[in-house]
């Protein structure tokens, strides 16, 4: 397992980027998706690029409360079926299964949002994944 990145959400990605910036870390990448009116933006220290943090911008959203600007933290693993399969083995909840072979969502016992994403190319449908539904929200 790898560690990627925390998410956060933010209502001023300019004003956000400024105060990164004076920490040290620099803008690594950037997507903005016009269908789903958002902007993901990347950064790191220098250096240690490995290790980011993730800026969420909901273009539309009317600000944040309650601790909803914190959104998840990421691992990149060898096998999400099987990673997935041990944590439910274990009790724990499958948020957002991995239908998709790429991506599943569970949650800490305080209510962290914990990505799971498959390392290299997206593994094929499998059961009893393929066909789960979503339990909550991540």
């Amino acid at each position: 397992m790898k560690y990627l990145h925390s998410m956060i959400r933010v209502s001023d990605p300019d004003a956000t980027i400024r105060f990164f910036n004076l920490l040290g870390l620099k803008e690594i990448r950037r997507m903005d998706n016009e269908a789903g009116r958002f902007s993901l933006i990347f950064l790191a220290a220098p250096g240690d690029e490995s290790a980011q943090v993730e800026l969420t911008h909901n273009w539309d959203e009317a600000g944040y409360a309650g601790g909803r600007n914190f959104g998840h933290l990421a691992y990149a693993v060898e096998d999400i079926y099987a990673t997935c399969q041990r944590l439910a083995d274990n009790g724990v909840t499958i948020n957002r299964p991995p239908r998709d072979g790429h991506m599943a969502f569970v949650r800490t016992p305080d209510g962290i949002s914990i990505e799971l994403l498959q390392i290299g190319e997206r593994l094929a449908p499998a059961e009893p994944w393929a066909s789960a539904p979503n339990i909550g929200s991540w």
